[in-house]
């Protein structure tokens, strides 16, 4: 990127850094310098940073927490935007939260104002809007069935809108912003009152537990690398069996294969390139021992894919964003 660019940026934005190293600011604590790497503290600082990036033609990227990413070891040429804004406002059953607010905090606040069904979400790293851009789940709950509206700037045109539950297009691990680009500034959520506010308080820390017994927490990690792998009908189960003996019961009932089980059945926890290391305590958790690069990281990613493919008939795909390759 030609430093007449960089210049112009920075007369705007002064703040903004320049070589920032992206391993300061992944879980993985992986990922070369951003030319330009800019924290938006609101959201009309965030818009009229891409803004800027596109009249400069400077190619950007927006990221929340950085817990599910993983950026080049040759880093980004253009802007990183962090979202930092992070109000949440509880009204009645109704909550408005910014892109910016910590995922896991907001299932807490919403237990402390006396609500309930979002509990599930204190097992997410990372922010809101990266959950609603993955439609994020664990524990039995998704994003998208607490969504009643998510506010975003459409990327073609530039244009601020309102976007329904259903003009998200929510799926498993999906949702719209995957394949039509936005900048997500917030959303509102709708919860139920809580009949019980001690069993919420209860279940997060239930939920915290199991987090602590079951995944690497205490590592560097991005969370979970690939999806889960869904089937369909008995027809492809069927197949499923000829490579796997016995598939657990809730996963039958769920039509659902955890991607850490299949990495397991085909013997890959524990194995490692370079720093980079599957964990053996959960197979769908990729680690760096420290300083695991993140070419380390994509071949330990494919050499997962190409066993379970192989000896399992089935394709993982991933869930953990990639940035400058």
């Amino acid at each position: 990127m030609q430093s007449i660019f960089v210049d112009a940026f920075r007369a705007r934005f002064p703040s903004a850094l320049e070589n920032e190293s992206m391993s300061k600011h992944t879980n993985f604590r992986i990922g070369g310098p951003a030319r330009l790497f800019f924290v938006a503290n609101t959201a009309d600082e965030l818009v009229q940073a891409i803004q800027e990036a596109q009249t400069q033609n400077i190619p950007w990227y927006v990221m929340g927490g950085g817990s599910n990413l993983l950026v080049a070891d040759t880093g980004f040429d253009g802007v990183i935007v962090q979202v930092a804004f992070r109000e949440v406002a509880v009204e009645g059953e109704t909550i408005h939260v910014d892109a910016g607010a910590i995922t896991s905090a907001v299932a807490r606040q919403s237990v402390e104002a006396g609500l309930a069904g979002f509990e599930w979400a204190v097992g997410v790293p990372g922010t809101i809007g990266g959950a609603l851009y993955g439609n994020a789940g664990c524990y039995g709950g998704e994003m998208g069935n607490a969504v009643v509206s998510v506010d975003a700037v459409r990327v073609a045109d530039g244009v601020r809108v309102t976007l329904s539950r259903e003009d998200c297009q929510f799926g498993y691990r999906e949702s719209l912003f995957k394949h039509e680009r936005h900048v997500i500034l917030s959303c509102v959520l709708k919860l139920a009152r809580a009949t019980d506010p001690a069993a919420g308080k209860a279940q997060i820390e239930s939920i915290m537990q199991q987090r602590k017994e079951k995944q690497p927490l205490e590592q560097s990690s991005a969370g979970c690398i690939f999806k889960n792998y869904v089937f369909q009908d008995e027809k492809e189960l069927e197949i499923l069996k000829r490579h796997i003996n016995e598939i657990p019961s809730g996963m039958l009932a769920k039509k659902s294969l955890g991607a850490g089980w299949l990495v397991d059945q085909v013997a890959m926890m524990g194995k490692s390139i370079g720093d980079a290391e599957i964990s053996t305590k959960h197979g769908n958790f990729f680690l760096n021992k420290g300083k695991a690069r993140a070419q380390d990281l994509l071949a330990l990613i494919s050499f997962a894919k190409m066993k379970v493919r192989d000896e399992l008939g089935i394709e993982l795909q991933e869930e953990v964003q990639l940035v400058g390759f």
